[in-house]
Protein backbone atom coordinates (compact mmCIF):
# COMPACT_ATOMS: atom_id res chain seq x y z
CA UNK A 1 0.00 0.00 0.00
CA UNK A 2 1.81 3.37 -1.15
CA UNK A 3 2.10 5.73 2.28
CA UNK A 4 -0.91 8.59 2.25
CA UNK A 5 0.01 12.25 0.76
CA UNK A 6 -0.87 13.88 4.38
CA UNK A 7 1.92 11.85 6.28
CA UNK A 8 4.45 13.98 4.40
CA UNK A 9 3.24 17.28 6.23
CA UNK A 10 5.56 18.02 9.26
CA UNK A 11 2.45 19.64 11.84
CA UNK A 12 3.80 21.76 14.44
CA UNK A 13 2.94 20.16 18.11
CA UNK A 14 1.00 22.45 20.34
CA UNK A 15 -1.29 22.04 23.99
CA UNK A 16 -4.40 23.21 23.82
CA UNK A 17 -5.03 25.04 28.13
CA UNK A 18 -7.78 26.52 29.10
CA UNK A 19 -9.40 27.01 32.34
CA UNK A 20 -13.53 27.83 33.46
CA UNK A 21 -14.98 30.09 35.59
CA UNK A 22 -15.86 27.53 37.99
CA UNK A 23 -12.01 26.37 38.14
CA UNK A 24 -11.79 23.67 36.05
CA UNK A 25 -8.50 23.57 33.79
CA UNK A 26 -7.02 21.16 31.49
CA UNK A 27 -4.38 20.83 28.67
CA UNK A 28 -3.78 18.47 26.12
CA UNK A 29 -1.98 17.92 22.61
CA UNK A 30 -2.78 19.15 19.30
CA UNK A 31 -1.33 18.67 16.31
CA UNK A 32 -3.91 20.51 13.66
CA UNK A 33 -3.80 23.72 14.66
CA UNK A 34 -3.53 26.65 11.50
CA UNK A 35 -3.92 30.30 10.63
CA UNK A 36 -7.42 30.84 8.79
CA UNK A 37 -6.92 34.24 8.62
CA UNK A 38 -3.89 37.14 6.94
CA UNK A 39 -1.82 38.20 9.59
CA UNK A 40 -2.66 35.66 12.22
CA UNK A 41 -5.59 36.84 12.89
CA UNK A 42 -7.94 33.87 13.00
CA UNK A 43 -6.68 30.17 14.00
CA UNK A 44 -8.44 27.07 13.70
CA UNK A 45 -8.02 23.96 15.88
CA UNK A 46 -9.02 20.21 15.64
CA UNK A 47 -10.12 18.81 19.31
CA UNK A 48 -10.71 15.43 19.63
CA UNK A 49 -14.81 15.17 20.33
CA UNK A 50 -14.45 13.25 23.41
CA UNK A 51 -11.81 15.08 25.01
CA UNK A 52 -12.45 17.09 28.35
CA UNK A 53 -10.48 20.15 26.26
CA UNK A 54 -12.85 20.32 24.04
CA UNK A 55 -15.67 20.28 26.58
CA UNK A 56 -13.93 23.13 29.21
CA UNK A 57 -12.97 25.49 25.85
CA UNK A 58 -17.07 25.50 25.32
CA UNK A 59 -17.39 26.12 28.48
CA UNK A 60 -15.06 29.20 28.86
CA UNK A 61 -15.10 30.35 25.07
CA UNK A 62 -11.50 31.14 25.84
CA UNK A 63 -7.93 29.10 25.10
CA UNK A 64 -4.20 29.52 24.73
CA UNK A 65 -2.70 27.78 21.95
CA UNK A 66 1.11 26.90 23.01
CA UNK A 67 3.79 26.27 20.20
CA UNK A 68 5.74 23.45 21.90
CA UNK A 69 9.22 22.94 22.08
CA UNK A 70 11.62 20.24 21.17
CA UNK A 71 12.74 20.42 24.95
CA UNK A 72 9.20 19.78 25.94
CA UNK A 73 8.68 15.86 24.96
CA UNK A 74 7.69 14.61 28.23
CA UNK A 75 4.68 17.00 27.63
CA UNK A 76 3.33 14.25 24.99
CA UNK A 77 2.43 11.26 27.80
CA UNK A 78 1.43 14.15 30.44
CA UNK A 79 -0.79 15.88 28.23
CA UNK A 80 -1.58 13.39 25.69
CA UNK A 81 -2.18 10.52 27.04
CA UNK A 82 -4.17 10.73 29.73
CA UNK A 83 -7.79 12.42 30.81
CA UNK A 84 -7.94 15.64 32.68
CA UNK A 85 -10.46 14.03 33.83
CA UNK A 86 -9.20 11.76 36.02
CA UNK A 87 -5.47 13.61 36.46
CA UNK A 88 -4.70 17.19 37.30
CA UNK A 89 -2.53 17.70 34.26
CA UNK A 90 -1.22 20.72 36.06
CA UNK A 91 0.60 19.42 38.83
CA UNK A 92 4.02 19.83 38.32
CA UNK A 93 3.89 21.61 35.23
CA UNK A 94 5.45 25.30 34.65
CA UNK A 95 2.41 27.79 33.67
CA UNK A 96 1.18 31.06 34.53
CA UNK A 97 -2.38 32.38 33.84
CA UNK A 98 -2.65 35.38 31.41
CA UNK A 99 -5.10 37.99 32.57
CA UNK A 100 -8.41 36.85 31.34
CA UNK A 101 -7.42 33.68 33.99
CA UNK A 102 -6.46 31.80 31.03
CA UNK A 103 -2.98 29.35 31.82
CA UNK A 104 0.01 28.66 29.48
CA UNK A 105 3.04 27.18 29.27
CA UNK A 106 5.80 29.38 30.47
CA UNK A 107 8.37 26.40 28.66
CA UNK A 108 7.04 26.89 25.48
CA UNK A 109 8.25 28.85 22.44
CA UNK A 110 5.50 30.64 22.99
CA UNK A 111 1.48 31.25 23.13
CA UNK A 112 -1.65 32.53 21.56
CA UNK A 113 -4.35 33.81 23.59
CA UNK A 114 -7.61 32.73 21.34
CA UNK A 115 -11.82 33.25 21.69
CA UNK A 116 -13.68 31.12 20.18
CA UNK A 117 -16.01 32.39 16.88
CA UNK A 118 -17.09 29.53 16.16
CA UNK A 119 -17.36 25.36 16.27
CA UNK A 120 -17.99 23.26 13.05
CA UNK A 121 -17.62 19.51 12.77
CA UNK A 122 -14.46 17.85 11.52
CA UNK A 123 -15.45 13.80 11.95
CA UNK A 124 -13.96 12.50 14.91
CA UNK A 125 -12.82 16.40 15.84
CA UNK A 126 -14.74 19.46 16.17
CA UNK A 127 -12.71 22.21 14.56
CA UNK A 128 -12.85 25.43 16.77
CA UNK A 129 -12.36 28.87 14.88
CA UNK A 130 -11.08 31.42 16.88
CA UNK A 131 -9.69 35.01 16.92
CA UNK A 132 -5.99 35.37 17.98
CA UNK A 133 -6.61 38.25 21.11
CA UNK A 134 -2.87 38.60 21.37
CA UNK A 135 0.18 35.94 20.05
CA UNK A 136 2.79 36.18 23.13
CA UNK A 137 6.57 34.92 22.15
CA UNK A 138 8.18 33.41 25.48
CA UNK A 139 11.28 31.42 24.13
CA UNK A 140 12.67 32.58 20.50
CA UNK A 141 15.47 30.57 20.37
CA UNK A 142 14.02 27.31 21.58
CA UNK A 143 13.35 25.27 18.81
CA UNK A 144 9.91 24.53 17.88
CA UNK A 145 8.65 20.48 18.07
CA UNK A 146 7.00 19.24 15.30
CA UNK A 147 4.93 15.45 14.36
CA UNK A 148 7.91 14.41 12.62
CA UNK A 149 10.35 15.12 15.47
CA UNK A 150 8.08 13.09 17.16
CA UNK A 151 7.79 9.95 15.37
CA UNK A 152 12.08 10.01 14.89
CA UNK A 153 11.75 9.54 18.55
CA UNK A 154 9.44 6.86 18.67
CA UNK A 155 6.96 8.81 20.73
CA UNK A 156 3.96 9.16 18.37
CA UNK A 157 3.30 6.31 15.63
CA UNK A 158 2.33 6.59 12.15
Amino acid sequence: MPPKLLKYKNYEVHSVTTATADGRRNANIVIWAMPVAMGGKMLCVALYKVDYTLELVRSSGLFNLNLLAEDQTALITKLGRKSGREVDKYKRLAYALDEQGCPYLTEAVGYAQCRVVSYTDGGDHEVVICKVLKQVVLHPDKKVMTHHFLREKGLVRG
